[in-house]
């Protein structure tokens, strides 16, 4: 039986970039001579992380964007292909006030996953330098981003994570009882999935960039500029297939405006 938990999924700010990057898709972004001259596909994309109120404690599914995405992405252009929505009051939903809305503050988190190591994900990381939280991501991740020098290299920022004491995966691990990571290589060396087996709702498959939209899934997959190795994301999909047509797993994929809509966010807000 699945341990009792509640997943909360946590808005962490929605950039807006041309959809060419996350799906490189016939009609939808490349067009015909016919469309050559149609506006370009420029839309939201939506970050969020997830939270997991456990009985062996408070995890962390990656972290967002960061407040100062402006002068933080400036040395690498991010800013003008990935601009970030803010609302009125200057607040877009960022890790931090969604954290604070469930009563939460960085140290009160047990356990924080990042899925992989780019900018949209790993930018908070630093937030959980406490000496409380524990921070893990896939050894393939830690390994491929070793050599970076300079201040970026693509989408990997080195000052979102250098110097934290990251803790390496290596396989398709559980993190507590019913919480797992799937190793899913291919947007980056080491991004991974996050599994979740509910006692009510099921199982949930969070896939972050592993697959970025319902329409990079396919079927056939769709996919997209920001790629590591096509060979490996197009073998971890087919694996996420798998696994979703043995569990009959919802999935949740990683920047997905459409199903982003139909989420269940705030502290009343969970699947159990």
């Amino acid at each position: 039986t699945a341990p009792d938990m509640k997943v909360h999924i946590l808005d962490t700010g929605t950039m807006e970039a041309d959809r060419t990057w996350l799906l490189l898709a016939p009609h939808t972004v490349i067009k015909t001579r016919e469309h050559k001259n149609d506006p370009r596909a420029w839309g939201q994309v939506p970050t969020h992380a997830v939270y997991i109120d456990h009985p062996d404690g408070k995890i962390l599914w990656d972290t967002g964007v960061p407040r100062n995405w402006q002068t933080h992405w400036e040395p690498t252009g991010f800013h003008e292909f990935f601009p970030v929505l803010d609302d009125p009051e200057g607040d877009s939903g960022y890790l931090d006030s969604s954290l604070s809305q469930m009563g939460l503050a960085p140290d009160d988190i047990d356990i924080l996953v990042l899925s992989h190591l780019h900018f949209d994900h790993a930018a908070n990381a630093r937030m959980f330098d406490n000496g409380k939280t524990r921070i893990v991501t896939s050894q393939a991740e830690l390994d491929g981003v070793a050599d970076i020098t300079g201040y970026n290299k693509g989408a990997h920022i080195p000052d979102d994570y250098k110097g934290l004491t990251i803790g390496g995966i290596t396989g398709d691990d559980e993190i507590v009882p019913g919480v797992s990571v799937i190793q899913t290589p291919g947007h980056t060396w080491g991004t991974m999935s996050l599994r979740v087996d509910l006692p009510n709702e099921g199982t949930k498959i969070f896939t972050s960039d592993a697959v970025y939209m319902e329409e990079s899934y396919g079927d056939p997959p769709i996919g997209a500029a920001i790629v590591w190795s096509s060979l490996d994301w197009l073998a971890s999909v087919e694996k996420l297939k798998r696994i979703e047509q043995e569990t009959g797993a919802e999935m949740i994929f990683g920047h997905d405006e459409g199903q982003r809509a139909n989420f269940r966010t705030g502290p009343d807000g969970f699947y159990s």
